[in-house]
C-alpha cells in the first residue's frame, strides 16, 4: 500500500503550467460561477443564480492513487464534462486513515487533488468517509482535528466543499446522533472558512434525508448527503427525496451508481432513468462512484485496462459509459 501511494505521489506532479490551456475556448466551470452558497434547497453561484455539480468520487484513495493526476482530471472535465471531483478518505478498510494508513501521503493525495481542480477550474469535495466504522462520533476527535487542519489550509480556496461523514450507519445512529457530530465538526471550518459549503451525511447510508426537516442543522450553507444505487434504492427512496425537498431540505447526491448497493451486480438502466429524471427535475448537484478499474459494476474503467486517463470508449464500463453520456448531456443543458 505504502509503494503504491508513493508512486501515486511520483506519477505526476502538479506543474506550474496545470490548467494554463485554453478550455473549449470558454471559461472554465468554476471561473464561471465562482464561490457556491445554499439558497432554500438550492446550490446557487456567486451571482445567486442555481448551479448543479456534477462530478466523479474516487475510490478510497490508499487503494487507486494513482486516479488522482492531471491528465485524469483533465479527461474527465474536457472529454465527460465533468465539473467536481470528490476526494474519498476512508476511515476505516484497509489503509484507512484510522486503520493503520500512511496519513501523510493520503493528505498529500487530497491536497494534489484540491490543487489539481483549482488549476482546472473544477470543484474539489473532501469527504471524511465513514462506512464501517458507522457512527461518525467514534472517530469525532480525528474529524474534528483534520477538519480543522484542511479548512485552515484551503480557507481561501472557495472551490472547496467539505463532506462531514459519508455514510452514519447502524443501529442507533439516528439523525439526532449525526446531528450532534456535526455540532461539532461544523465549527471547526467555519473558523478557518466561514462560506465554504458543507455536506452532512445522514441515517441509514445516507438515505433518511426526509429525517432532517423537523431538526435541521443551524448553518445556512449546508446541504445534506442523499446516497442511491439504482437496483436498490428505488420508489421509496425517490420518494423520500422529493418529501426532503418540499419540506425545504436542501439535497446534494454526493454517491451514487446504477448497479446495486454493494457496488457490484446488474446495472438496472430503468431505475437510472427514473433517478435521472429526479435529479433533472429539481437540480440536484450528483458525484458518481467511482474513479476506479476494480473489478466491480460501479468501477468507472474496466477492470483490465490500466490507463489513468485519456479512455476511449473500449476502455470504460458499462457504467462508465452511461455516466460519460449523462455528464455530455448536461453540460449541453
Amino acid at each position: 500500500m505504502a509503494v503504491l501511494l508513493a508512486l501515486a505521489l511520483c506519477l505526476s506532479s502538479l506543474g506550474e503550467g496545470a490548467g494554463e490551456e485554453e478550455y473549449e475556448g470558454m471559461k472554465t466551470y468554476f471561473e464561471q460561477h465562482g464561490a457556491l452558497h445554499v439558497s432554500g434547497t438550492q446550490l446557487t453561484d456567486a451571482a445567486g443564480a442555481p448551479v448543479q455539480l456534477r462530478g466523479v468520487s474516487t475510490l478510497g484513495l490508499a487503494w487507486y492513487p494513482e486516479f488522482v493526476n492531471e491528465d485524469a482530471f483533465r479527461t474527465l472535465r474536457d472529454e465527460w464534462g465533468a465539473n467536481t471531483v470528490r476526494l474519498a478518505m476512508y476511515t476505516c478498510e484497509d489503509g484507512g486513515y484510522m486503520t493503520g494508513g500512511d496519513r501523510a501521503a493520503l493528505e498529500a493525495l487530497i491536497d494534489r487533488g484540491v490543487k489539481l481542480c483549482a488549476a482546472l477550474g473544477m470543484y474539489a469535495i473532501i469527504d471524511w468517509h465513514i462506512l464501517s466504522d458507522g457512527d461518525p462520533n467514534i472517530y469525532a476527535d480525528a474529524a474534528e482535528d483534520f477538519f480543522r487542519r484542511m479548512s485552515a489550509l484551503y480557507a481561501d480556496q472557495p472551490h472547496v466543499l467539505y463532506e462531514l461523514c459519508n455514510e452514519p450507519n447502524g443501529a442507533g445512529v439516528t439523525w439526532p446522533v449525526v446531528k450532534g457530530y456535526a455540532e461539532r465538526i461544523i465549527p471547526v471550518i467555519r473558523a478557518n472558512a466561514p462560506d465554504a459549503v458543507i455536506i452532512c451525511g445522514t441515517p441509514t447510508w445516507s438515505q433518511d434525508v426526509d429525517a432532517v426537516a423537523a431538526d435541521p442543522l443551524d448553518d445556512p450553507n449546508t446541504m445534506y448527503a442523499l446516497h442511491f444505487y439504482a437496483a436498490t434504492h428505488k420508489a421509496t427512496l425517490r420518494r423520500k427525496v422529493v418529501r426532503a425537498l418540499k419540506d425545504g431540505t436542501p439535497v446534494f447526491v454526493s454517491e451514487f451508481s446504477i448497479c446495486d448497493a454493494s457496488g457490484d451486480g446488474e446495472i438496472d438502466y430503468d431505475s437510472a432513468a427514473a433517478w435521472r429524471e429526479l435529479i433533472g427535475a429539481h437540480d440536484l448537484s450528483y458525484i458518481a462512484w467511482s474513479l476506479s478499474n476494480r473489478d466491480e459494476s460501479a468501477a468507472l474503467i474496466r477492470a483490465d485496462c490500466q490507463k489513468t486517463s485519456d479512455w476511449t470508449e473500449d476502455d470504460l464500463s458499462e457504467t462508465g459509459r452511461w455516466l460519460r453520456d449523462v455528464l455530455r448531456a448536461d453540460r449541453e443543458r
